[in-house]
């Protein structure tokens, strides 16, 4: 009987670990279901993609080049956008050059630099001095810079951070929320698929994320 036992708890864990696929992401495994939906801002059918995101974060930085790829290899299927998490709350530093250069409509064109000089550079943008210093080497006027800084709707914007990431459930970095609705990330996929190699970790994410974006297109 002993034995039958131990035969029945090894199939099984056979069997669960045959099921475990990123292709094949399990709700409540691979990814999650947002208690509450969240409104999305993509038009037509569009599926919305989100990264939660930080600057400092070194997976989200290792996992740029291939979510870069992914994002063109997804073409018009998604639309695509970035929300920076707010580590250290309401003042975080880093989400306010975020939000900033989102205002200006410099974000996307400077997000790499950035990134290099957090990852590659080793300089840490831990101040507004610090915001504002960087702005101005790369090229960008000091007084549009700080007004919009400053301005109402960034802070505005950057005191309703913590929300947003309440809103949709993000506690951290990298996390990807897709049609407002199936949450992921790579500890998840991590977590439910032991057997992946480190190194393939970020690949079975996007793995996730292409089943997850195929699911919303067929609702």
């Amino acid at each position: 009987m002993r034995l039958l036992k131990i035969a029945l708890v090894v199939a099984g864990l056979c069997a669960a670990t045959a099921f475990a696929s990123p292709t094949a992401p399990r709700n409540g495994a691979e990814y999650t279901t947002l208690k509450n939906p969240q409104p999305v801002q993509a038009q037509g059918k569009k599926v919305e993609v989100i990264e939660f995101f930080m600057y400092h974060c070194p997976a989200c930085y290792a996992l740029e080049p291939a979510m870069l790829e992914w994002v063109k290899k997804q073409g018009d299927n998604i639309s695509f956008r970035r929300i920076h998490l707010p580590l250290t709350g309401e003042n975080d530093p880093e989400a306010h050059m975020f939000l900033t250069l989102e205002a200006m409509k410099l974000e996307e064109q400077l997000h790499a630099k950035i990134l290099t000089t957090w990852h590659v550079e080793r300089k840490r943008l831990k101040s507004d001095a610090d915001n504002i210093d960087w702005a101005v080497k790369n090229g960008i006027d000091k007084e549009k810079f700080t007004a919009t800084y400053n301005s109402f709707a960034v802070m505005t914007r950057l005191k309703g951070a913590g929300r947003v990431a309440a809103a949709y459930e993000v506690n951290s970095t990298p996390t990807m929320v897709v049609a407002g609705r199936y949450l992921t990330n790579p500890t998840m996929v991590d977590a439910s698929n032991p057997g992946i190699p480190r190194a393939q970790l970020g690949a079975a994410t996007l793995q996730v994320l292409d089943a997850l974006v195929a699911q919303a297109r067929g609702k």
